[in-house]
């Protein structure tokens, strides 16, 4: 049985550490036959040294998801390294510290704009600049934090959320016809550095542990990292416009 993204051309975004879900998701992806581009913004070259650790050194592309220009050129610069994409990994998100922590109700527009572009928005750039390399169909899965509740300290990160998780319906929509599924993964909380960032985060932390019906490890990404590589796999032919949780099962208890 060959393995499960043998010959799959993939890019990859939001590689900070080697914490980062998105490290787990490309070494895995190596390690399942697939060829990886990856892509980093700001400290270019700590990605870049990450990037060396995977089984197979990937090449790195800047990309600010927020920057026309960067947009423009992605397709160019992928193909420089491959000639063409099966599936994308968006794992994009940033809010300044204005939108989270309970300041909800003081944060304004302007702070709150960027935490849309960067983390919702930029589902959508990000599918439409790699739309070129796709010609054949194949997989964009997003990363969400399950967005049908309100949460302690997430605030306007959270509204973010939900907002990418109907674009990526949107995208299942439009795509659709070009064979291209659109999916998110919904995963608990994990010891990342994006985590770290919001205040009061060791809230979840307790709550999963103690609550998750399956337990919960708070620095194993590799159950996320899987659920990601299965659905940029063929084994979900038929599925766009869905968000799969990895979350221990957390998400289906009441009180």
């Amino acid at each position: 049985m060959s393995a499960l993204l043998a010959g799959k051309r993939l890019l990859i975004t939001g590689i900070i550490t080697d914490a980062s879900i998105a490290f787990s998701v490309a070494k895995l992806a190596q390690e399942n036959g697939a060829t990886v581009v990856l892509t980093g913004f700001g400290r270019l070259s700590l990605v870049e040294r990450i990037a060396k650790r995977l089984p197979e050194p990937a090449p790195v592309i800047e990309l600010d998801v927020t920057n026309p220009e960067h947009l423009a050129s992605l397709e160019g610069k992928v193909r420089e390294h491959v000639d063409g994409l099966d599936g994308v990994v968006h794992s994009i998100a940033f809010g300044p510290q204005s939108v989270l922590g309970g300041e909800f109700l003081n944060a304004g527009w302007e702070d709150v704009a960027k935490a849309l572009e960067v983390s919702t928005y930029s589902y959508k750039s990000l599918a439409t600049a790699c739309l070129p390399l796709m010609a054949s169909g194949g997989s964009i899965v997003g990363l969400t934090f399950d967005a049908t509740k309100a949460w302690p300290v997430y605030d306007w990160m959270g509204v973010a959320k939900a907002g990418l998780e109907s674009a990526s319906r949107y995208l299942a929509l439009h795509l659709g016809k070009q064979g291209i599924r659109s999916n998110l993964v919904s995963a608990g909380p994990l010891r990342t550095m994006a985590a770290k960032s919001i205040p009061g985060f060791e809230q979840f932390e307790d709550a999963w542990a103690q609550r998750a019906p399956l337990g919960w490890d708070l620095t194993d990404q590799e159950p996320t990292a899987r659920a990601i590589c299965a659905l940029l796999s063929d084994w979900f032919p038929a599925t766009s416009g869905e968000i799969v949780h990895v979350d221990g099962g957390y998400h289906a208890l009441g009180a």
